[in-house]
């Protein structure tokens, strides 16, 4: 059967554009593929994080996967700092990584664009920790928006030149799962962004946790252009063509949302997993550290295990 990883950072608040892009479909997909979905602690760590908040925070993330429908007894759940493979490829792949490659990459320009000679290697380096994260399993499939494309490609050439090094087929060639309607939901505050958890706006995002209230409060102080009328899309991958005022747009999701029926659907599916979920986040996790695997043991780490949380 095909192989699913995709992960998501355990910090600031999961919101609409995290739901509709990532969650959704990992929700659909894992009833035909076998999953792997992983908090991404370690990629956390290019920020400082408080050790309390993002542990947390990772509890939080688990709970929101489980709440929103995936099955921890169909799918494989884990934080990514309880793997020591994650590290130990990712730094045999830097080693076999040019640096042309990493400074093609367009993230790092945008998150470092005036402070290049503070910034952290770890930031510098992410795409190759994000290629061992998913060869580390051998993945076939990677479910990703556009704007981490990129770094899929990225992941593609470096399996591609461990290949050619050691002369033998040992990773596959992952393909990207790009999905049409909402891979991108833009911010509330600036349409030009994408919706963010690292905004200092809070109502530059609709969070997953939001209220009826609080979301209808987000939606009505949406910047709207210079006639006072509000622009909507209906959640495209790109955003539609701006004006000269750059006026910002609010999503509204219809492609998504657009039935009652769907939504009454989303509704009970995240009531049912409510009770499970606060367990969840409640409990104090004691598992056993699973034991570092070599690269010739595919996926040992994860045999006889489905659910990890860090201690």
């Amino acid at each position: 059967m095909n192989r699913i990883f995709s992960g998501i950072q355990p910090t600031g608040n999961l919101h609409l554009g995290n739901y509709l892009g990532a969650i959704r479909n990992w929700v659909a997909l894992q009833h035909d593929y076998e999953c792997i979905f992983c908090i991404v602690d370690l990629h956390a760590l290019t920020q400082p994080q408080d050790p309390a908040e993002l542990r947390a925070s990772t509890r939080e993330v688990t709970a929101a996967y489980i709440a929103s429908g995936i099955d921890a007894d169909r799918c494989i759940i884990f934080n990514q700092s309880m793997v020591s493979a994650h590290a130990e490829l990712g730094w045999l792949l830097g080693c076999l990584t040019p640096l042309g490659w990493l400074n093609r990459m367009t993230q790092f320009k945008e998150k470092a664009p005036k402070n290049r000679e503070v910034a952290g290697l770890g930031l510098y380096a992410y795409p190759v920790l994000m290629a061992a994260d998913i060869l580390v399993y051998k993945a076939t499939h990677v479910p990703v928006g556009e704007d981490q494309k990129q770094h899929l490609e990225l992941a593609r050439d470096i399996a591609g030149a461990f290949n050619r090094r050691y002369e033998i087929e040992f990773f596959p060639l992952p393909e990207p799962q790009i999905f049409g309607a909402a891979t991108r939901v833009m911010s509330l505050r600036d349409g030009t962004k994408k919706m963010s958890k690292s905004d200092a706006s809070d109502y530059s995002r609709i969070n997953m946790t939001d209220d009826a209230d609080t979301i209808r409060q987000k939606v009505r102080k949406a910047k709207a252009d210079s006639r006072d009328r509000t622009t909507h899309t209906e959640c495209h991958a790109q955003p539609q063509p701006m004006r000269q005022d750059r006026s910002a747009h609010v999503v509204t999701c219809t492609t998504s949302t657009k039935t009652a029926s769907a939504r009454s659907a989303i509704t009970a599916r995240a009531t049912r997993r409510t009770q499970p979920a606060r367990r969840l986040m409640s409990t104090r996790w004691h598992h056993t550290k699973p034991r570092s695997s070599t690269l010739d043991r595919d996926a040992t780490p994860l045999k006889n295990r489905r659910t990890w949380l860090q201690p």
